[in-house]
């Protein structure tokens, strides 16, 4: 009786692998070389936009920073309409796009969120003007900032985050790593970023170009 149950066991696996062909054994992190997706490489996708596309579009769409901050009077979304870009089309948070010069009164790295702290020229306003030089980088101002892309974009909220922590990347490497950052307390800078809204007493700017005059 046991041995005619396990010729019943043997002949329906049998069946089982005739009908559904060989099985194969895929390591994880390999799905995509059966399934023919191709994975999707943040930093890749950013090298292949940034010089050409991302840092004209940012540069082309910045205001001076001491218009901004005078025409907003202390209220930073009041000039959300003029100036203004959302994370999710018209909403979502408020990033605007920047530009100015500017002396560094001092630079702060005693957290990996390191930023220089600037005098901007033509502003004498209360608001607290920040630079972000990393090297980590909050925010994610500079990806919602961009004119040609959108989340929609991307095939999932993960690639999405990576989009921008793959712009992150490249400023570190292209933009503050060419600052020396020990010794630029005192310099004056020239510099085009992008900011979010999450008060109106300070404002941290990530940078898209920088430069030492």
């Amino acid at each position: 009786m046991k041995k005619r149950a396990l010729i019943s066991v043997l002949l329906c696996f049998v069946m089982t692998f005739a009908l559904t062909g060989c099985v194969k054994v895929v390591q994880i992190g390999h799905e995509d070389e059966v399934t023919g997706n191709v994975a999707f490489n943040a930093a890749e996708n950013v090298e292949g936009i940034w010089s050409s596309k991302a840092v004209p579009d940012i540069e082309q769409n910045a205001v001076e920073l001491p218009k901004l901050l005078t025409e907003a009077n202390g209220k930073l979304s009041s000039v959300a309409k003029q100036y203004g870009h959302y994370s999710m089309g018209d909403k979502g948070e408020l990033s605007y796009i920047v530009k100015g010069e500017a002396t560094v009164t001092g630079v702060d790295q005693t957290k990996k969120a390191g930023f220089a702290t600037l005098k901007v020229s033509g502003y004498e306003g209360p608001v607290v003007v920040k630079l972000q030089v990393g090297p980590v980088y909050k925010g994610s101002a500079v990806r919602d900032c961009l004119s040609f892309i959108k989340y929609e974009d991307y095939k999932n909220q993960v690639d999405w985050a990576k989009v921008s922590q793959a712009i992150h990347d490249v400023i570190s490497k292209d933009v503050i790593a060419p600052l020396d950052i020990a010794n630029l307390t005192g310099k004056t800078i020239t510099f085009t970023g992008c900011f979010t809204v999450s008060g109106d007493k300070e404002i941290l700017i990530t940078p898209v170009t920088a430069a030492v005059k």
